[in-house]
């Protein structure tokens, strides 16, 4: 994929545009970048156009001025659409990167055609006290960060992968990580709850691993459940499902994007 970066932003993203179809946007999840959705870019390369965005603060977004926080995502975003003449698009976010399509949909809801998300959670209608069962454990990882991102690392691909093959891609992005990117993370807390729950005008996909947290799993079943949409919960796989179970993610999202090709 082109590696590009975004004017006047900190933005680097990456574009294949290698099929004279729609556009398929991948967002990744915290402490990694981009290249954790390398085998879906194999897979979908000439199927779709790729556009993937490294979040502020990971991979190649680290050139932040002071004015530059995670609330500006959707909007920097959206000036990459801009810049390529890019209607409407697909979004598949991974955990934090599920955060990030969903806020772009508040926003931009006329330029998506769908949403994947992927050991998220429905930032329009997010109950606070599902989170306290996961802070405590949150914090004595960040304070291991703090000392060292290796010790971090070895403890977070734990966490978010399941076998040793994704562990270990897990660990070698997110040794990568720097820890004065922290402070960018604060910023998430507003896009939670920021706009009203409301009815989709485009087809939702929620998901995570079997293996994920069993808070995750019940998140996801909830949320299925009074949205009404397609769920999957993948065998063998935790909470980076597409990093765990590639072959299957990438042939049950292309049956996804069929359907809602389909739909229209």
């Amino acid at each position: 994929m082109k590696n590009l970066y975004l004017e006047n932003s900190p933005v680097a993203y990456y574009i294949d545009k290698t099929a004279n179809k729609e556009w398929l946007v991948f967002i990744h999840a915290a402490f990694v970048d981009h290249r954790m959705f390398e085998k879906q870019f194999d897979y979908f390369s000439g199927k779709y156009n790729l556009l993937a965005i490294d979040i502020l603060g990971h991979g190649n977004s680290t050139r932040a001025k002071k004015c530059d926080t995670v609330e500006k995502t959707s909007d920097w975003i959206n000036r990459i659409f801009l810049k390529h003449d890019i209607s409407a698009a697909h979004f598949v976010g991974v955990s934090l990167g599920s955060v990030f399509i969903q806020d772009f949909a508040n926003k931009y809801e006329n330029k998506v055609l769908s949403l994947a998300c992927f050991g998220g959670y429905d930032i329009n209608n997010f109950d606070t006290t599902k989170q306290k069962a996961n802070s405590k454990a949150q914090m004595k990882m960040m304070l291991k960060a703090l000392f060292s991102v290796k010790w971090f690392a070895k403890a977070n691909k734990k966490i978010s992968a399941y076998t040793n093959e994704a562990q270990t891609e897990f660990y070698n992005l997110n040794i990568q990580f720097k820890k004065s990117s922290f402070k960018y993370m604060a910023g998430l807390q507003k896009l939670v709850n920021k706009y009203p729950a409301k009815q989709r005008k485009y087809e939702l996909l929620v998901g995570c691993g079997e293996h994920d947290i069993p808070t995750e799993i019940e998140i996801v079943n909830e949320w299925a459940e009074y949205e009404n949409c397609d769920k999957i919960i993948f065998k063998g796989a935790g909470h980076c499902v597409n990093m765990d179970a590639p072959q299957e993610f990438n042939v049950y999202l292309e049956k996804f994007l069929q359907k809602c090709h389909s739909a229209v």
